[in-house]
């Protein structure tokens, strides 16, 4: 029996509603299986689909279902404005991590030529992002992943700034990157195991684990890297950092204990007041 637009969005927001967002992946997966906008599927709830338009819609729908994230399936996600592909090698953006880019902007005048470092590239947003706002900034941009490294890659090219970030397969943990930098950024894994144990399919079943989780307490990686930031950063350099919405004082305390290297170490919070940032200075 035909249905027109609004009859199968519908159907789709009740298939989804074991999923974060229904409405909303509804709508952005049929707009992507049709070739139109989701203002477009407003517009036109009341055109009948064909049955080729019908089984393209059920085929995205049908992922979404099985719980793979929206971001996966359209192959992109908006950060800080901009677009960047995302693949399952690469964790999907999350707005949390544009807190680092923001501070990043408040702290430093946008002509100042930068040389900054991105540990744990991921699919690049930090390394693209930063760059993309400071038209002199280069940056050396390293994961232990080389699919990782290819979807980053690939972000640079899209966003003009390839030719100012230079990416290296590493493991930031147990390498040292060459050179002294003026600030170094980094999203690392700082998911505990229990939090990972507890978190949604979308996030177990289908992002890289090796991305996210670092530890019974989360801190493993961290832990791993700030001797290697502290060797990376010029004096007066600055160490942005991702955290986990608990890990502030626990960070500052190993900053405090093991790294007299540091000064002026700040936890910078997000928008519904948990710890996100850790901002510090090298002396």
């Amino acid at each position: 029996m035909p249905r027109n637009i609004q009859e199968v969005l519908k159907e789709c927001e009740s298939r989804l509603s074991g999923v974060d967002s229904p409405r909303l992946s509804a709508e952005l997966l049929a707009a992507r299986a049709l070739g139109c906008s989701r203002l477009s599927l407003n517009l036109e709830r009341g055109r009948v689909l064909s049955e080729e338009e019908c089984a393209a819609v059920d085929a995205l729908i049908s992922r979404r279902e099985s719980g793979e994230p929206v971001a996966y399936i359209l192959g992109s996600k908006e950060f800080y404005g901009l677009d960047f592909a995302v693949s399952p090698a690469v964790l999907i953006p999350r707005p949390e991590t544009e807190h680092i880019v923001e501070a990043v902007e408040k702290a430093y005048s946008k002509d100042r030529p930068l040389l900054f470092a991105d540990l744990g590239t991921g699919s690049g947003i930090l390394a693209v992002t930063v760059a993309s706002i400071f038209p002199l900034a280069r940056c050396t941009a390293v994961d232990i992943s080389r699919d990782a490294l290819e979807v980053a890659q690939g972000n640079a090219r899209a966003h003009g700034v390839e030719d100012r970030i230079a990416f290296q397969l590493l493991d930031f943990t147990k390498e040292t990157l060459d050179g002294e930098f003026d600030l170094v950024l980094s999203n690392p894994p700082y998911v505990t195991e229990c939090e990972f144990a507890e978190a949604s399919r979308e996030v177990t079943g289908f992002e890289p684990t090796g991305a996210l989780v670092s530890g019974v307490d989360g801190l493993d990686h961290i832990r791993a890297m700030l001797p290697r930031v502290a060797s990376m950063l010029k004096c007066g350099g600055r160490f942005y950092m991702e955290i986990g919405c608990g890990q502030g004082q626990a960070i500052i305390d190993i900053l405090g204990n093991n790294f007299p290297q540091f000064e002026s170490v700040e936890v910078l919070k997000d928008l519904a007041g948990w710890d996100r940032v850790v901002v510090a200075r090298k002396k």
